[in-house]
């Protein structure tokens, strides 16, 4: 009796997606996460920004996220602020970050050894002086967001990539950002620091609720690579040196063929370059920014990137 039998699968086996299998954190533990990168975020503020405010010795909080919707978030920042877009990591890991002009002047005063006390002013837009010490304030606060992020992931606090915390864009209008539509589901953090028994600051950090995971050490992207990542990695590996032509696209005009065949060496075209100029793999806008110097040389600095994945997989297939 031949007991050896060829059994062939009535139907394909499953393949269930990551999204579906993967467990999530039990509520005390993201509870616990959250409140270790908060107290990780303003220990880093607090360091950073000293120098920044005449070296005086800071303390600094971060409150408990409030659940807010998008709308609720612009209007609690107001028409006119100082606003800030910040890349926190990789990704769309991005946060609003916003002062009131009022702490943003007071912030400044302080950093020329002033008191930096907030006065009652009639001021309705953001001095210079004061938009570049906002940036800077930005920049410190974006590269404490991605240490703190980074840490008990494997990268022993640093950032793992300088470039990738920084300020994308910053607006007086929140809303002109982009950072999130009217009726996201968001969540909002008060930051609070300043000299202990002495004069204290607010800040307003939003994002998207959904986002806030990916910014956890441990509940992010550092965790346990999916199936998915790991195969995104070998592409990265198999694709990655492949160089692909990109052009920058200071102006497009129409220009009638009559006068195409009169042109000659030595006629003027008058241009009319963009502010938001698009960065193109032949016709498809991969990121936008604006004209600028870097040393010696003209240079782009990115404003945004925009979302895609499906072209650029497309292309390495």
């Amino acid at each position: 009796m031949n007991l050896a039998q060829t059994f062939t699968p009535a139907r394909a086996v499953a393949q269930h997606c990551d999204e579906l299998i993967r467990r999530g954190p039990r509520p005390e533990e993201r509870a616990q996460h959250l409140a270790s990168w908060r107290r990780d975020v303003a220990r880093e503020v607090a360091r950073d920004l000293a120098d920044l405010l005449s070296g005086a010795k800071l303390e600094a909080q971060l409150s408990e996220p409030e659940a807010i919707s998008g709308k609720a978030v612009f209007d609690r920042i107001g028409p006119v602020a100082a606003n800030s877009l910040l890349r926190c990591g990789a990704d769309d890991r991005t946060v609003l970050l916003s002062f009131d002009i009022a702490t943003a002047i007071a912030l400044t005063d302080r950093s020329f050894g002033g008191s930096g006390e907030a006065v009652s002013s009639d001021v309705t837009s953001l001095p210079r002086s004061a938009g570049l010490l906002v940036e800077q304030a930005a920049r410190i606060i974006a590269q404490a967001i991605a240490k703190a992020s980074a840490r008990s992931s494997g990268h022993g606090g640093e950032t793992p990539r300088t470039s990738s915390a920084d300020v994308m864009i910053r607006s007086e209008s929140a809303a002109r950002l982009k950072p999130f539509d009217l009726g996201s589901d968001c969540v909002l953090f008060t930051l609070e620091f300043g000299i202990a028994n002495n004069v204290r600051w607010t800040a307003v950090l939003a994002m998207p609720a959904d986002r806030l995971d990916s910014l956890l050490p441990g509940l992010g992207s550092a965790g346990a690579a999916s199936p998915r990542s790991v195969s995104a990695h070998a592409k990265e590996i198999a694709f990655g040196a492949i160089p692909l032509p990109l052009e920058a696209v200071l102006a497009e005009f129409d220009l009638p063929l009559a006068r195409l065949e009169r042109l000659l060496p030595g006629d003027c075209i008058a241009l009319s370059v963009v502010r938001d100029i698009p960065l193109r793999i032949g016709a498809q806008t991969v990121a936008r920014g604006s004209l600028g110097t870097m040393e010696d040389r003209m240079a782009l600095r990115l404003t945004g990137v925009c979302a895609n994945r499906a072209f650029l997989e497309g292309q390495m297939s």
